[in-house]
């Protein structure tokens, strides 16, 4: 990626971000004559005994535009159905200007009501479609803890993506547009600071992850030094192959030029930087972890920001499902696979699994009754899409690691079924990145990469029973 010089949204995000980042350590950077207004309010999380929601603190700037600003935070909850007032069940200890409360110790499919407020200020959500739609828990201020599977809970797999180690101008698509966003003077790269942020949570005991699938873009452009540097970022917390497993995203393909011309040779002159570091190109991932089987895809084409599945790797996909269709069976891939997807991306069908390789692949699943969950990134958000073939199995997007609403999906799976829980990181440097990112395309990047919340949080009966 390059970039021509700041603009002034550039500029912008950075002297946010400075803000911010003061605040996080000062606690104290305004005018107690300001008002505070609490905004942005999401609920973000819904499990069957959680909630987490988040909310930023901002005081009229000198320019007409809004500040950040610490504020005290707090949360109150009651049941919906009962007469009496919602009570405090959180409180933070510290004044914050983006906040996050996690509430703990609710019941399974009950519906409560709630209202977050800072300083004597009730939080209210931005001015986006997403949180402002009728019946959002934002504009009801009402949400429903979801029922978990029945069962043991058997598993709790991480997925991921769109970490981009190595960049340094979030937001670009095409040249320097839509104007991106880079980190504050001083501070640690954004990718750093976000996949950290990811590799703390997950073995926290709230979160207690045994996998981490990273379903691609690793890297910005796959050069020597970013897939190095990115490989013992993650070997310095578990070990490939065993507490994570990765695939390849178009940022991370094979390239052409000088900056590559010492890695393993890729067809059509390329070089394979990232092959080197990580896996072979066009290489199926295999795995099993008490009887759940993982399949990584590689899903890059050489020169496209779309997907392809070489003929070997499908080959090899075919003999591993024909062998045991019936496994309990979980795939993930950089590239969205379903006409849905293709559709309602941003970018248009050609961003995603090309239409040949998508049919060939859903076909596959069709006899591999086994396959309930696809695990896919590259669009930057959360979604669900529906298969266009007769399979019963869920395409999952997942909202990137590296910006808004930077974070992650737990799977859990339990032997009645499974749960998806969209989380964001927590670190107060992800949390301050998350908020200055919010800008980007122009501050229409909630609109598309939150998700509504049953693509984030939500539940799917099946049989896992076999499972240890």
């Amino acid at each position: 990626m390059t970039c021509c010089g700041p603009s002034r949204r550039t500029a912008l995000g950075i002297l946010g971000l400075a803000a911010l980042t003061s605040l996080a350590r000062t606690g104290s950077a305004r005018a107690q004559s300001n008002p505070v207004i609490a905004t942005d309010l999401e609920v973000v999380t819904v499990t069957g005994d959680s909630v987490i929601m988040t909310w930023t603190t901002v005081t009229p700037g000198t320019d007409g535009g809004s500040v950040p600003v610490a504020a005290g935070g707090e949360v109150r909850i009651g049941p919906a159905d009962a007469a009496r007032t919602p009570t405090v069940r959180y409180a933070e200890s510290e004044s914050t200007p983006f906040h996050y409360a996690e509430i703990h110790g609710l019941e399974p499919g009950r519906r409560y009501r709630f209202e977050a407020w800072s300083d004597g200020n009730r939080a209210t959500p931005a001015l986006n479609t997403t949180t402002l739609a009728p019946g959002s828990p934002e504009i009801t201020g009402e949400f429903t803890t979801l029922v978990p599977p029945p069962g043991r809970l058997l598993r709790t797999l991480a997925l991921a993506n769109d970490v981009h180690y190595g960049e340094t101008v979030s937001g670009l698509v095409v040249g320097d547009f839509p104007p991106g966003f880079r980190q504050a003077p001083g501070q640690p790269p954004y990718p750093e600071v976000m996949l950290s942020a990811l590799l703390d949570d997950l073995r926290r005991p709230d979160r207690a992850a045994q996998r981490l699938l990273l379903a691609g873009d690793l890297t910005s452009e796959a050069r020597p030094e970013e897939s190095r540097t990115v490989r013992t970022r993650l070997d310095s917390w578990g070990a490939l192959g065993q507490d994570y497993l990765v695939v390849r995203g178009n940022h991370d393909r094979p390239h052409l030029g000088d900056d590559y011309r010492d890695c393993r040779p890729a067809p059509a002159d390329h070089r394979d930087c990232w092959g080197e570091i990580f896996t072979a190109r066009q290489e199926l991932v295999e795995h099993e972890i008490g009887g759940l089987r993982v399949l990584g895809l590689d899903t890059s084409d050489l020169d496209a920001a779309g997907g392809r599945i070489d003929p070997t790797q499908f080959d090899r996909l075919a003999q591993v499902l024909r062998a045991d269709p019936d496994r309990p069976t979980l795939v993930f891939g950089h590239h969205p696979v379903t006409r849905e997807s293709g559709l309602t991306n941003t970018a248009g069908p050609g961003f995603v699994l090309n239409a040949a390789d998508s049919a060939e692949l859903q076909a596959l699943y069709t006899r591999a009754p086994g396959v309930f969950l696809h695990h896919a990134g590259h669009t930057h958000r959360n979604r669900r899409t529906r298969p266009d073939a007769d399979c019963a199995v869920e395409f999952l997007e997942v909202a990137a690691v590296k910006e808004y609403p930077g974070g992650y999906s737990l799977l859990r799976v339990y032997e009645g079924g499974y749960m998806v829980n969209f989380y964001k990181t927590r670190t107060p440097a992800a949390r301050a990145w998350s908020a200055v990112t919010r800008g980007e395309y122009f501050g229409l990047l909630p609109e598309y990469t939150l998700g509504v919340p049953s693509d984030r949080n939500h539940v799917v009966l099946r049989d896992f029973s076999g499972l240890s």
